[in-house]
C-alpha cells in the first residue's frame, strides 16, 4: 500500500479538520484516534477523500503506514496529555521521525519538550495553528518552531493547507524549538486586545448612544470595508445581525456577559513582564476577562453602587461614529506595537532572530486577527522603521496622528458617562507615555533613593548619583 505523507493523532474538531484539509490538498494521511470508533467514523464520514486517508488501530500501525522520516501531528489537549503522547511515540518512531505539537502549548513546555529529545534522534516541532476550526479545515495561518532540517521535511504539507493571501501561503519557519508557539501566544494576547476593544466600542454604542443590535451590526459592516477590514469587524458585524431561533431575540441580547478563556492572554502577559516589556492593552483585555467572571459580584455592586443610566453622547450621530472608527482604528494600532514589541524582545532573549515582516505576512490571512493592516505591518517591517516600535513606522505614524485625537475623546467621553473601556484606556495611556520626551519617573527615581538609597542618574552628569536627603551623596 501507498504510503502516507504525514501522521495525524487526536481526531477532535481540530484534528480532524485539519486532517481533512491534508487529505484535501492530496497527500495521504494516516490518523490515529485512541478510542477507534472514532477514526472509523470519521473515515467513514469523509466522503470522497475517504481514499487519502489510511485509519489507524495503533501507534505501531500509524508509524508503519508513514514515509520516513515519518512526521506525526499530535492534536490533542495541551499540557500533560501531550508528554504522554510523546512517550508513546518514542517507542514506535525510529531517528529523524518528528513529533509535531500543533495544539496551544505554552512555549516554555515546547523548548522543555526538545531538550527532552535532545540524542533520542526524534525531532520536535512545536507549529502554532490558528483559524479555529474554518482555518483548520480550509486554510489556517500556521506559525513553525523548530529545525531548520524538520521543516524541510513538512514544508510542502503545511504550505499547502495554509491560507493564502493573493497566492502566497500563510506559513512559515519562523525559528528554533519554541519560536512557533510563542509567536502564536502573542498573536493570542493581540487577539484579546482586539476583541475587548471591539466590545468596548459596542459597548459604547449600546450604552452611550442607546442603539441595539439591529442597529449597530450596520456600522460594523460599514467600517469593515474601510480601514478596519478584518475578520474580527466582519464577524462582529454578523454576530449583532443573528436572531436566536428559540426567542427571536437578537443572539447577542441572551448571551451571559461572561468570558472565557484558555489561558494564552495571560500566557502573552506574563512573557511581556518576563521581558519588560509592557503590553498594557493585552493586559487590560486579560484583566477585563476576569473581571467579567465575576458575574455576582458586578450584580452585588450595581445594586449597592446604583446603575448607571445610557448616557447619549452629545453632537451628530455621524461625528461620534467617526470618533469610534478613528478611536478603534488607533486603540488597534497600539495593541498590535505591542504585541510586536513583545516578539521582538523574546528574539533578543532567546536568539530566535524572529522574521517580523514574514509573521505579519503570515497573518494576514487564515488567522483570527487578520486584517488589512497587516499588509502595511510588513511592508513597513520590509522597509525599516518599525524594528524599534511599529508606532514609529512612518504609515502608522500619519495613521496615528489623524486617529488618537479621536481615541482621546472617546476614553474621556467614556469616563464621563461611566462607560468602561479599559483596553483603549491602556492603550491610549501607553501612546500618551510612549511619545512623551520627558515623564515623570524623575519623581520614582527620587522616592527609590529616599526610602532605599537605590541612586538616581542626572540630567547634566554620567554616574550614580544620591539626593540630599540623608544618603550618601554623589
Amino acid at each position: 500500500m501507498e504510503k502516507a505523507e504525514i501522521g495525524l493523532i487526536g481526531l477532535g474538531t481540530m484534528g480532524s479538520n485539519l486532517a481533512l484539509n491534508i487529505a484535501e490538498k492530496g497527500h495521504r494521511i494516516a490518523v490515529f484516534n485512541r478510542t477507534p470508533e472514532k477514526t472509523d467514523a470519521f473515515v467513514a464520514n469523509a466522503g470522497t477523500l475517504r481514499d487519502r486517508l489510511v485509519p489507524c488501530k495503533s501507534l505501531a500501525e500509524l508509524a508503519e503506514a508513514i514515509r520516513p522520516p515519518r512526521p506525526v501531528i499530535i492534536m490533542v489537549l495541551a499540557g500533560q496529555p501531550v508528554d504522554d503522547q510523546i512517550a508513546a511515540l518514542r517507542g514506535e518512531l525510529a531517528a529523524n521521525d518528528i513529533i509535531i505539537d500543533a495544539g496551544n502549548a505554552n512555549f516554555h513546555d515546547t523548548v522543555r519538550r526538545f531538550k527532552e529529545l535532545e540524542g533520542s534522534g526524534l525531532t520536535f516541532i512545536g507549529m502554532g495553528v490558528s483559524g479555529g476550526e474554518e482555518g483548520a479545515r480550509h486554510g489556517p495561518s500556521i506559525m513553525v518552531g523548530g529545525t531548520e532540517a524538520s521543516w524541510k521535511r513538512v514544508e510542502k504539507v503545511i504550505t499547502a493547507i495554509s491560507a493564502k493571501f493573493k497566492g502566497e501561503p500563510c506559513a512559515a519557519w519562523l525559528g528554533p524549538d519554541g519560536a512557533g508557539h510563542f509567536v502564536k501566544t502573542i498573536h493570542n494576547g493581540i487577539e484579546y486586545a482586539d476583541m475587548q476593544m471591539i466590545a468596548e466600542i459596542y459597548g459604547v454604542l449600546r450604552d452611550g448612544l442607546g442603539m441595539g443590535p439591529k442597529e449597530i451590526a450596520p456600522v460594523f459592516a460599514g467600517w469593515n470595508k474601510g480601514r478596519l477590514d478584518s475578520y474580527l469587524i466582519e464577524i462582529t458585524a454578523k454576530a449583532l445581525e443573528a436572531d436566536d431561533p428559540k426567542t427571536g431575540r437578537p443572539v447577542v441580547d441572551i448571551i451571559l456577559d461572561r468570558a472565557g478563556q484558555k489561558g494564552t492572554g495571560k500566557w502573552s502577559v506574563i512573557e511581556a513582564q518576563q521581558l519588560g516589556i509592557p503590553a498594557t492593552a493585552i493586559e487590560a483585555a486579560v484583566a477585563a476577562r476576569v473581571l467579567s467572571s465575576l458575574k455576582s459580584e458586578r450584580e452585588a455592586a450595581e445594586k449597592a453602587y446604583g446603575k448607571l443610566s445610557v448616557t447619549t453622547f452629545s453632537g451628530a450621530r455621524d461625528e461620534v461614529l467617526k470618533d469610534l472608527e478613528l478611536a478603534l482604528l488607533a486603540g488597534k494600532i497600539a495593541a498590535y506595537a505591542q504585541g510586536f514589541a513583545v516578539m521582538s524582545g523574546a528574539s533578543k532573549e532567546f536568539n530566535w532572530n524572529l522574521p517580523m515582516p514574514t509573521i505579519a505576512r503570515i497573518w494576514r490571512a487564515g488567522c483570527i486577527i487578520r486584517s488589512q493592516m497587516l499588509d502595511t505591518m510588513a511592508e513597513a517591517f520590509g522597509k525599516g522603521g518599525a524594528e524599534v516600535n511599529l508606532l514609529m513606522a512612518p504609515a502608522f505614524i500619519d495613521m496615528m496622528k489623524q486617529a488618537h485625537p479621536s481615541l482621546r475623546r472617546v476614553v474621556a467621553r467614556a469616563a464621563e458617562a461611566g462607560l468602561p473601556v479599559p483596553a483603549l484606556s491602556s492603550a491610549l495611556a501607553y501612546f500618551d507615555a510612549y511619545r512623551q520626551g520627558r515623564g515623570t519617573s524623575n519623581l520614582i527615581q527620587a522616592q527609590r533613593d529616599f526610602f532605599g538609597a537605590h541612586g538616581f542618574e542626572r540630567i547634566d552628569a554620567a554616574g550614580a548619583f544620591h539626593g540630599p536627603w540623608g544618603g550618601t551623596q554623589g
